[in-house]
């Protein structure tokens, strides 16, 4: 344990020095993670995300606290401790007061919040009938579909910004982003664009986008609002600042690269905007007293997920550098890998080293034969079943492919992972090109939700 002297206002020591925990060893990282299946190599974890023991078992002992008196619990620690996990967030990303960060499930909760605001513009008459929302192509998907249940239905249009993969530099996003806003005010002078829905890190294929930019754009083309969709953001992207980025909304969920529990994220809303009208999609009885209070309590269920985020950052501050060294650490290592990779099989990498975060795109062997989406989630079925590799496969759909390469695998770095998982991806690709195995030798089957 290292020694830390606490400063009394007087300027005296304490004689009782407060401990704090020595930096984490290999063997300690490998032992918080010891509940992964060690037979798997596990190169997913922008889906999932993971939990350190030590976290789960803060939560547990929340969900003990709940289950030996639950009344005592709710009037007397539930409401502290959701304030207290939003005041971490509200550090941890620069927001300018705790009353902007709200606590959710996911960030799809997070979505349907800021679309439900925009569909009763719709109903009430402050927005008109063909009023746009824009969104990237590679929006995840989840997005889509809430953009079409709530602003398609309400009468809206959706404009979609269409992306070049693999990507050369941001100025290909810059571009393509400004061209669209361009063109919708060119050719449709009766109608506005309310909304922009940005991606932070886009999910499949994975790419860091330059938000800041891209805020800045809306801004200069008058859109009304701008929700960045950063499910990957936190504990993954340097340097996320609310107040640099300058988005109205923004989100991003805990569990994926902060070490959270399942069910946890969060959603800014910048004080000035009119968050009047922004309600959690559950209505409980705290509705109409704030975004924040209302998402603290939306009937009973379990909140320990919320609650651990304490926790969550004693375990990061035993790292070195803390969250950002741990950032840094995992972006050098999947650059790394991914450069090991693309030299193995004779391919590329999907995007500059820049914009990727912990996350990089891994150009497959063209001789695979990854034709179509079935095929993509095929061949990652078959990695899972017969070679025990975890990671995502995507279909490059359209022409244009760079060295006839098709199919990309995206492979993520956590601070659990060691290089002997990458060499497992790619002696098992390996094996699959020596055999002169194809896609069309697998089963054609319904593709699946890409996470």
């Amino acid at each position: 344990m290292a020694f830390h002297d606490q400063t009394h206002k007087n300027g005296t020591v304490s004689k009782k020095p407060k401990l704090l925990p020595s930096p984490i060893t290999a063997a300690e990282i490998q032992s918080e993670f010891s509940h992964h299946d060690p037979t798997v190599a596990r190169l997913n974890n922008g889906a999932f995300g993971c939990c350190p023991s030590s976290v789960l078992g803060a939560q547990r002992e929340w969900q003990l606290k709940f289950l030996r008196q639950p009344d005592h619990f709710y009037f007397n620690y539930l409401k502290k401790g959701i304030l207290h996990s939003r005041t971490i967030i509200k550090e941890l990303v620069n927001a300018n007061h705790v009353d902007e960060i709200s606590i959710v499930d996911n960030a799809s909760t997070a979505t349907a919040i800021v679309l439900q605001q925009a569909t009763w513009a719709f109903h009430e008459g402050r927005f008109n009938k063909g009023d746009a929302v824009v969104m990237l192509h590679y929006a995840y998907g989840s997005v889509k579909k809430a953009i079409e249940a709530y602003v398609t239905r309400a009468g809206g249009r959706v404009i979609e910004v269409h992306l070049p993969f693999p990507i050369t530099s941001e100025d290909d996003i810059i571009r393509e982003f400004r061209h669209a806003l361009e063109r919708v005010k060119r050719e449709d002078t009766n109608n506005k664009v309310r909304l922009a829905v940005i991606d932070h890190v886009t999910s499949m294929p994975s790419v860091v986008i330059p938000v800041k930019k891209l805020v800045d754009i809306c801004r200069e083309e008058s859109v009304d609002q701008v929700f960045v969709d950063a499910a990957h953001a936190i504990g993954c992207i340097p340097r996320v600042d609310m107040q640099e980025i300058g988005a109205d909304f923004y989100t991003s969920n805990l569990h994926k690269w902060f070490f959270c529990p399942s069910s946890v994220a969060f959603i800014y809303a910048r004080k000035s905007v009119n968050s009047v009208d922004l309600h959690h999609p559950v209505v409980s009885h705290e509705y109409g007293k704030g975004l924040a209070i209302e998402s603290a309590w939306i009937g009973n269920r379990d909140y320990s997920a919320q609650l651990v985020v304490p926790t969550v950052m004693e375990f990061v501050n035993r790292f070195e550098g803390g969250i950002e060294g741990i950032k840094k650490r995992n972006h050098d290592c999947v650059i790394e890998m991914g450069e090991m990779l693309v030299e193995a099989w004779g391919t590329h990498l999907g995007t500059p080293h820049h914009m990727s975060a912990s996350m990089v795109m891994v150009g497959l062997p063209s001789c695979l034969g990854i034709m179509n989406d079935s095929d993509a989630m095929n061949l990652r079925t078959y990695l899972r079943e017969f070679f025990k590799v975890e990671v995502p496969i995507y279909f490059r759909d359209g022409v244009g492919e760079v060295g006839g390469v098709t199919g990309y695998a995206r492979i993520s770095y956590q601070v659990y992972n060691k290089v002997k998982d990458y060499y497992k991806f790619r002696d098992a690709i390996n094996k699959l090109v020596s055999e002169g195995f194809t896609c069309a030798d697998l089963s054609t089957s319904t593709p699946a939700t890409v996470v």
